[in-house]
């Protein structure tokens, strides 16, 4: 009998350790009072927005079936907080929003993912016969044949100002690569999609985005503007900034036709809801929802997300947004149920990595240890200042070494030292294929590259200066030794 009682125990002790494994917290949220992850959170991204120079940012947070956190940090203005209601630009993650209204269309068969984009406009004549071969599924997953180089977003000397006219472009277009052939990450190609959406719904793209998928979900707050030129308008958007020397520096979103792939103004609140609805089923068929968060065929670009899958986090998609003012970051964790978005109020910068801010949030919410980064605004803007003034130093230096040794170079020495002279004058007129061939692609306007890197910008002007001020000195002495020389040794 008491064997019998002593295996009993010990089959009940193993299912009661059982269950108490199975039933322990799922994450820090449950093992830890919401208010204290919530404090973490504020502490951490007070701590990272100042060592970064933002000023205002507005953070959302889903975890399972509800809304976790919501909250603003800094202000819009004296005496106006920035809150969970407070809109921002949310630049390039308006993308998903866009293939979703193409995806809802396609489950109604008004569109085919797979037809030929052209089919649905049938006063195109394109002059390249492979833009008749870009489907829609191409354009969702960046795999149009289309790029920055050859049909020209940021950089056209006038900007778009409606989606018939970005239409029109394919006509006269030469692609790059066949359609389908290579991912190429491509601001047009959801503008094609939202006139699509219009030509194929009947509606204006913004009044169907509202009808069909902020009212739906209850997204009070958020709206679709064509032109950047609206968000300047708009008192109730916090004012953009970047960064100039450690100094944010308030500045109007320079004019950008942003309809279809950049052109939503959304808040903390509404974003919470839209992450909530990517793992509810609310919007979507099962086999379409699966595809709209599937990776492509080509790129790590699906419809609108960029999609991943790993060992131990699952399923994820995410998307960033990026203005010159203005900056934002979403993750959404699938089988997790974990999604983080945060909006800016500063835009690109060179030394700010954006994305620590929601990897830093996901680890606290999964009971981790968040540590701002090591390399950021505050470090990296001193370093800045520290080399234009050292560089200045140095220059005053070598000026003075010239004048006082009245030794000149010889000519091989000379040579030498004028080529090392010029090399960054030629990094800055090159500034902006280096900056297109390090950001996959994408071609960058001037004001954009001031505002992304104003402060290596102003160290690369006063080094090219120094060195050509030192290498005139030294093209001078040089001369005047060589003509002194020469009547030195006339008859």
């Amino acid at each position: 009998m008491r064997t019998v009682e002593k295996k009993m125990w010990l089959v009940l002790s193993c299912f009661l350790l059982l269950m108490g494994i199975l039933a322990r917290p799922a994450s820090a949220v449950e093992a830890r009072s919401k208010t204290e992850v919530q404090q973490e959170i504020d502490e951490y991204v007070k701590k990272t927005m100042s060592a970064n120079h933002i000023q205002g940012a507005a953070l959302a947070i889903v975890h399972n079936d509800e809304v976790f956190y919501t909250q603003g940090y800094g202000a819009i203005s004296e005496g106006r907080d920035i809150n969970g209601g407070t809109p921002f630009p949310i630049a390039s993650l308006s993308k998903s929003f866009t293939a979703l209204a193409v995806l809802q269309l396609a489950d109604k068969g008004l569109i085919e993912l797979d037809a030929p984009y052209v089919s649905y406009f049938p006063d195109l004549a394109p002059k390249d016969e492979r833009v008749r071969d870009i489907t829609v599924r191409d354009l969702l997953n960046q795999t149009s044949g289309l790029n920055d180089k050859v049909n020209p977003d940021m950089t056209r000397s006038s900007p778009y100002q409606s989606l018939q006219q970005v239409n029109e472009s394919l006509n006269a277009v030469q692609l790059a690569n066949d359609p389908g052939a290579t991912y190429s990450y491509h601001n047009p190609n959801y503008q094609y999609l939202a006139l699509l959406v219009e030509t194929m719904s009947g509606q204006n793209f913004s009044d169907y985005l509202e009808d069909h998928i902020f009212k739906p979900l209850g997204m009070r707050d958020t709206f679709n503007v064509s032109n950047t030129r609206q968000i300047n308008e708009n008192s109730a958007i916090p004012r953009g900034h970047y960064i100039l020397l450690g100094h944010p520096v308030s500045q109007s979103e320079p004019s950008w036709f942003v309809d279809g792939p950049a052109g939503m103004i959304s808040t903390a609140d509404d974003m919470a809801k839209w992450m909530l609805a990517q793992y509810n089923g609310r919007l979507l068929t099962p086999e379409l929802m699966e595809q709209y968060h599937t990776v492509g065929q080509k790129g790590p670009y699906g419809m609108g997300w960029l999609a991943d899958e790993d060992e131990q986090g699952g399923r994820r998609i995410s998307h960033s947004g990026i203005l010159w003012t203005y900056k934002a970051e979403e993750t959404i964790d699938l089988d997790q149920r974990l999604g983080i978005a945060m909006m800016f109020d500063s835009g690109l910068n060179a030394f700010v990595d954006y994305s620590a801010f929601v990897d830093g949030i996901a680890k606290i919410m999964k009971g981790e240890k968040a540590e701002s980064p090591i390399v950021n605004s505050k470090n990296m803007e001193t370093v800045m200042i520290l080399l234009v003034l050292a560089t200045i130093a140095w220059g005053i230096y070598r000026l003075y070494r010239i004048h006082r040794s009245k030794k000149a170079m010889t000519a091989g020495k000379m040579m030498v030292s004028l080529a090392g002279g010029l090399l960054p004058v030629l990094i800055l007129l090159f500034l902006s294929p280096l900056a297109t061939f390090i950001g996959a692609g994408r071609v960058l306007p001037w004001y954009g590259l001031w505002t992304a890197m104003s402060s290596l910008i102003i160290w690369l002007v006063v080094l090219s200066l120094v060195n050509i001020t030192v290498m005139v000195c030294r093209l001078r002495l040089y001369y005047q030794v060589k003509k002194l020389k020469g009547i030195t040794t006339s008859p």
